[in-house]
């Protein structure tokens, strides 16, 4: 059969355009209203031309926002995609702990079931008496956009502060990976964060709160400004106790309460001030058991002299006989040797070993700076990471520059600063170095906040016996002078009192105590100070010594031997 169509050639195409668009022009019979007549009218030139320009438009706008994206802003856009994908966040290290010498915590760290931080917070006790030895610290913080611009504690005072870099840690790093939708794809810790160490103090937080509390009760009683106590190890430098009294609570600055921190700044007492290592005092007779000590070493007196003291000291004077100069003592006492002169605070004796008097030559303000410095008087003792104010020992040359109008040092000066008044000025820790330099025969030790410490310290190059006989003179003021109020059968104390008279007109008076135990084997020094107390007030360091050592016979009686 012959089939009645024919194969096109190979390569011909099968349908024609003309075959589609069929031109209108020839076909109007048809009823056009109807589509009749026609596949698809034919488009015109025009048409093809406005496409184009449609399609040159757009891509010329699609070409400038490349070149914007690209040029203008492709380092941004491009770091921000990292960022996007790659998100760092610190995770906190927790701080350490801190202990008591018997391991009883004092700072430690809290971390709720329902916490709004990334870090723990950081509690402290309640103990009293220790608020100065802790500090406290500033937590992490972060701006309003989440940026934590203090991404660590920061020590701020005390312990906290001194060591810092011990109690800090290390913090940890998370990676987080993000699509670009914000999701989270994957997120691993890439270092962990190590906690830091733990610090073991050298203080007794009972002890310190039996001593704080103690300054407090009698500075309020005397109606003193405020108070300071520190007892310190003999052997080693420890303390066992460093109180200021008024004190701050380390946990309401933590909570940055601005009424608290009003209330504290605007307190006249001074909270903020650490009595015990910045405050200065006038010592008073508190330096007499060191004078003495000093007076024999140089050959100034024998042990056995006596000076006799009628209540007063009357100094000639050359150049107006009927007006010679009177130097009071605070009583009749008599005849005293170097150990009753210390027992009984006579002033008249410590005149004359400290400026000499007739033919009782006396140590001069030369040796009596010299033997203050080696004591530790005028310098700071050391204390790691405190503040500690250095003292004044006055000389002729410190006279002069404070004193330019009367820059002459005279007679009176030299007596006055043998007892511990004119300019002298120290701080509570300074007190109890010296103490315990008397006590352990002439070392002077270098105090430390740290339990188990290497002893450091500097040896004084002074004649034990000189030092013997101070101490002596000190139990003898314990047992039969004007420190009884800490003459015990359960302790054998050695102390010396000390009054110093301040304000414009000596309208105030600084009391002190100082003093060690036990007397047989000394291991602890002491040193109390209420401050600026109105003249004549009967309360002093006696009391608050007397009831400190009944409150260790009951709560803390393993320190009494």
């Amino acid at each position: 059969m012959r089939r009645w169509y024919t194969r096109t050639k190979k390569g011909s195409p099968e349908i024609y355009p003309d075959e589609v668009f069929i031109d209108a022009a020839n076909i109007s019979q048809f009823d056009t209203s109807q589509f009749e007549g026609r596949i698809e009218r034919p488009l015109s030139r025009r048409s093809f031309a406005v496409a184009g320009g449609v399609f040159a438009l757009a891509a010329t706008l699609l070409l400038l926002r490349a070149s914007d994206l690209q040029l203008l802003h492709g380092t941004a856009y491009a770091k921000q995609a990292r960022e996007n994908q790659l998100e760092q966040q610190v995770i906190f290290a927790d701080r350490g702990v801190i202990k008591d010498r018997a391991g009883r915590p004092l700072a430690w760290n809290d971390r709720p079931a329902v916490n709004e931080q990334d870090f723990a917070t950081r509690v402290y006790s309640p103990y009293r008496g220790i608020a100065h030895v802790l500090g406290y610290i500033k937590p992490p913080a972060k701006d309003s956009s989440g940026f934590y611009y203090r991404d660590s504690y920061v020590g701020v005072d005390g312990a906290e502060k001194a060591f810092d870099d011990t109690l800090k840690g290390e913090n940890g790093l998370t990676l987080t990976e993000t699509d670009a939708r914000g999701g989270v794809v994957s997120s691993s810790a890439v270092r962990t964060p190590k906690m830091g160490a733990t610090l073991a103090l050298s203080v007794d937080a009972v002890v310190s709160e039996g001593l704080y509390d103690s300054l407090a009760l009698h500075a309020s009683a005397a109606r003193a400004v405020g108070a300071a106590g520190v007892i310190i190890d003999v052997r080693t430098g420890e303390l066992l106790a460093l109180a200021s009294y008024p004190e701050y609570s380390p946990q309401t600055l933590l909570g940055g309460d601005p009424a608290a921190v009003t209330a504290y700044t605007a307190d006249r007492r001074l909270p903020f001030l650490n009595r015990a290592t910045d405050g200065l005092y006038a010592p008073g007779s508190i330096v007499k058991p060191l004078v003495a000590a000093a007076a024999l070493a140089e050959g100034v007196i024998d042990e056995n002299k006596q000076i006799l003291s009628s209540g007063q000291l009357v100094v000639p004077n050359p150049y107006n006989p009927d007006k010679p100069s009177i130097f009071k003592d605070w009583r009749v006492n008599g005849w005293t040797d170097a150990r009753r002169a210390i027992a009984v605070s006579s002033d008249v004796y410590f005149y004359e070993i400290g400026g000499g008097f007739e033919s009782q030559p006396g140590l001069g303000i030369g040796r009596i700076d010299s033997y203050f410095k080696l004591f530790g008087f005028g310098s700071d003792a050391g204390l790691r990471g405190f503040s500690e104010a250095p003292g004044t020992i006055p000389t002729p040359e410190w006279k002069a520059a404070t004193f330019p109008e009367d820059p002459a040092w005279r007679l009176g000066n030299t007596y006055h600063t043998a007892i511990g008044q004119y300019g002298t000025l120290v701080t509570p820790l300074q007190a109890v170095r010296m103490v315990a330099a008397i006590s352990n025969g002439g070392m002077l030790l270098t105090p430390t906040l740290v339990a188990s410490s290497t002893p450091r310290g500097s040896s004084i190059p002074i004649d034990a016996h000189a030092l013997e006989v101070a101490r002596e003179g000190m139990r003898q003021g314990v047992t039969s002078g004007i420190a009884t109020a800490v003459n015990f059968s359960f302790v054998h104390v050695a102390a010396k009192t000390g009054t110093a008279q301040v304000g414009v007109h000596n309208e105030y008076q600084n009391a002190w105590m100082v003093g060690f135990w036990p007397y047989e084997n000394p291991h602890y020094a002491y040193a109390v100070v209420l401050e600026r107390m109105p003249a004549g007030t009967p309360i002093g360091g006696s009391v608050v010594m007397s009831d400190f050592f009944r409150f260790l016979e009951t709560h803390a009686p393993g320190y009494l031997n």
